[in-house]
């Protein structure tokens, strides 16, 4: 029987966006699906028209809606998650919820406690309104360019930009940002958790919005865990990493990753 991945979005991009690894893993040998966020369109254009729709959602109810998808799904899947979508495969593991997590450039986790200059550069188009913690917020061309495409030549990141791009809820930048003053934070993880399963944790050398110090901060947080935990750093790559010009690179690292763990 085909082992079940599933692959959970950010914030900015729309679950298509992961169509292109969905047909690669399902290629591979795999069954995959991507899954949507709370209120989420079925598409960007849906997504654009109505941004209310995913407004006012925090990490608690998202993470509990990806649960309920997965357990519907009647087997613990393979969760493989990009920026906010890669914390929320860190919580899930840490719930018991998955066989392995692949965690690419993960949103910042509670313990994680030096945030670089780029990366509170792009939270701040969120935070520096507090009244964008109970709305929908979205990017420019420019903002996107910076946050996610500052790898890429202009053409394509907007090309990424006009193709993915949808609003988004501003409340788990909110929460992301005062994780280490709460102690029960929506973006608190149980890395001690036995049957968490390994984790793979993906960072990018360029990457503005999760810098590989974030990255690299969460995987020693991981690392305590009994199960096996991995990092690795694209060097060359910029939070696109999932969906630009190069992402088949990325999904070939974590093919081999998981072959490595017999999965």
């Amino acid at each position: 029987m085909a082992k079940q991945v599933v692959f959970i979005h950010g914030l900015w991009l729309h679950s298509s966006s992961w169509q292109a690894w969905v047909d690669y893993f399902k290629k591979a040998g795999y069954e995959a699906v991507a899954l949507d966020w709370p209120g989420d369109a079925p598409t960007v254009a849906a997504a654009r028209e109505k941004p209310d729709s995913v407004a006012n959602k925090g990490l608690d109810e998202i993470v509990a809606y990806h649960a309920e998808q997965i357990q519907k799904l009647g087997v613990k899947p393979i969760v493989i998650g990009h920026s906010f979508g890669g914390l929320i495969a860190e919580k899930l593991a840490g719930m018991g919820l998955a066989t392995a997590a692949v965690a690419i450039d993960p949103a910042p986790m509670k313990g994680v406690y030096i945030l670089p200059l780029s990366a509170l550069r792009v939270a701040s188009i969120a935070l520096r309104n507090p009244a964008n913690k109970t709305r929908a917020v979205s990017l420019t061309p420019d903002e996107f360019h910076y946050g996610f495409g500052n790898a890429l030549t202009p053409d394509e990141s907007k090309r990424l930009f006009d193709a993915w791009h949808i609003p988004s809820p501003g409340k788990p930048l909110f929460e992301a940002a005062a994780a280490n003053f709460f102690p029960h934070s929506p973006a608190k993880v149980d890395a001690s958790n036995p049957e968490r399963g390994p984790m793979l944790i993906i960072g990018g050398g360029h990457d503005h919005t999760v810098p590989a110090s974030i990255s690299k901060s969460s995987y020693k947080i991981e690392d305590k865990s009994s199960n096996a935990t991995d990092l690795h750093v694209f060097e060359d790559r910029g939070h696109s990493l999932t969906i630009d010009h190069g992402w088949q690179e990325v999904a070939d690292y974590v093919l081999d990753w998981l072959k490595q763990q017999s999965l």
